[in-house]
């Protein structure tokens, strides 16, 4: 009947809503290295890429190596600061966060 039918919608639109909400604050993030340089991406879940976010870099100590800002196509790129495990942290702004951990042997392969 109807009525159940309804119910069932409201049921499905709370549940794909508190879904969505859950997906807003998720960020992509892809590093690697190349040449001397590392390479990140940044984007959210629809594909728009993530503009004049931070971008953190931190060693296997997690000490701070260097920081800087996601262009107009949600890059950032850097010299290999040391050969270590690299983590890369995305901050898009409003709870928007992700990390990438770059292994040591791979940033060596792109020395």
């Amino acid at each position: 009947n109807m009525k159940h039918v309804n119910c069932l919608l409201a049921v499905l639109f709370v549940v794909l809503s508190a879904s969505g909400s859950a997906m807003a604050h998720k960020v992509n993030l892809f590093a690697y290295a190349e040449k001397g340089t590392v390479f990140t991406e940044s984007y959210f879940p629809d594909g728009r890429a993530v503009e004049k976010g931070t971008v953190r870099v931190y060693d296997s100590k997690d000490l701070l190596l260097l920081e800087g800002k996601t262009d107009t196509e949600g890059l950032f790129n850097f010299d290999i600061p040391k050969i270590d495990a690299l983590t890369i942290v995305i901050d898009a702004g409003m709870g928007h966060k992700n990390r990438f951990v770059l292994k040591k042997a791979e940033v060596e392969a792109g020395q």
